[in-house]
């Protein structure tokens, strides 16, 4: 019996333009990226920086926002708690919804558990976040809005346009999952008002244990 697979929402497989790419950092150029002072390093560095600059562009964001991790789950714990900890203010309040991938869930519940008030938002019978809901729910303590832009199960695009000028004019942080529509839906950085996103590999034909914060 023959086999398809049709889950490239969860992984896809390495498209062989990517594998072609990696081989010769995988054999040939094999320096560590963090050691500039050999040529090995060197090389090794600056095919990291050509990467970055590749993603900024896509993004529309400065090389310098973009951050490379081992995937989605870590580029989700990183922005979530690190804005939560970063906060001038502890034990602030977060915004997200009830439909987020448990790499968002866990991480604010886990943050509630330290003592910061989480509120999480519903949907309408679509699956789709009403602004609105996300403006009322603003407090003088909120630091941080986290939604995703697309939910892989129902796959409804959320209005992250509308919820970060919201969150961007209350001088709110804005945390996007971008985890299924980076390199398939177009958009950009600064069109969404969004202070951070992230895109796994393992979703857009890359190689497994990568992924980009911003």
């Amino acid at each position: 019996m023959r086999l398809i697979y049709m889950d490239h929402n969860a992984t896809t497989p390495m498209d062989p333009r990517v594998l072609e790419a990696m081989l010769p950092y995988m054999t040939e150029h094999f320096g560590n990226a963090s050691s500039v002072s050999h040529p090995f390093g060197l090389d090794a560095a600056d095919a990291v920086n050509r990467a970055r600059e590749q993603v900024a562009a896509v993004l529309g964001c400065s090389v310098e926002e973009v951050l490379f991790t081992s995937g989605a789950t870590e580029s989700d714990n990183t922005a979530i708690k690190g804005v939560a900890w970063s906060a001038a203010k502890p034990g602030g309040h977060i915004i997200t919804t009830r439909i987020e991938h448990r790499a968002v869930l866990e991480s604010c519940r886990f943050l509630e558990r330290q003592g910061f008030r989480i509120t999480f938002v519903g949907t309408d019978a679509e699956g789709i976040v009403d602004p609105d809901d996300v403006k009322k729910a603003m407090t003088p303590d909120t630091i941080l809005v986290s939604v995703m832009h697309a939910n892989s199960e129902i796959g409804t695009i959320q209005p992250v346009e509308a919820i970060g000028a919201i969150a961007r004019e209350a001088g709110v942080a804005f945390h996007v999952d971008a985890t299924q529509t980076f390199g398939r839906s177009p958009w950009t950085l600064p069109r969404s008002g969004r202070t951070s996103s992230l895109s796994p590999g393992t979703r857009s034909t890359a190689p497994r244990a990568w992924g980009g914060s911003t």
